[in-house]
């Protein structure tokens, strides 16, 4: 059974959903709520030019979102989004660990930790069966 599992469609489908729908949703976000979550949030979060900035990684978390969803390039949709979630830990994570210690850091960055899993599962394994590249490509081509 197991063995059929890890030869089928789920080892690379649902993370490639799962992170899709996730960066999809909040660079949908960043642009219907600017002041808490776009321009505003990376502003206070210190990062400059929040205004060009925001909506900048936001069209990437949508069209990277998107191409995960389908299965469109998935490992060059990934290496952005990691790098979003870098910059995410570097601006905002770190400095809470240096404030306010490990616990609230543990508990603070766990969907942040389990995305950028994800992104890193993706990267190895590509997008697998269900998808456009192996559709398009439909050989063991770098990108699927």
């Amino acid at each position: 059974m197991l063995n059929y599992i890890t030869k089928s469609w789920v080892p690379t489908l649902i993370p490639r959903i799962t992170a899709g729908l996730v960066f999809l949703s909040e660079g949908i976000q960043k642009f219907l709520l600017p002041d808490t979550l776009g321009a505003g949030r990376f502003a206070k979060i210190g990062i400059p030019h929040p205004e060009f900035w925001a909506p900048f990684t936001a069209c990437f978390e949508i069209t990277c979102g998107i191409a995960l969803i389908l299965g469109l390039l998935s490992r060059l949709a990934a290496i952005p989004l990691v790098i979003v979630m870098i910059v995410a830990f570097i601006t905002t994570k770190y400095p809470e660990l240096l404030e306010k210690g490990f616990w609230f850091f543990a508990h603070d960055y766990r969907p942040d930790f389990a995305m950028t899993m994800l992104l890193i599962f993706i990267i190895c394994y590509g997008s697998g069966k269900y998808s456009l590249d192996q559709r398009l490509f439909n050989s063991r081509h770098i990108l699927r």
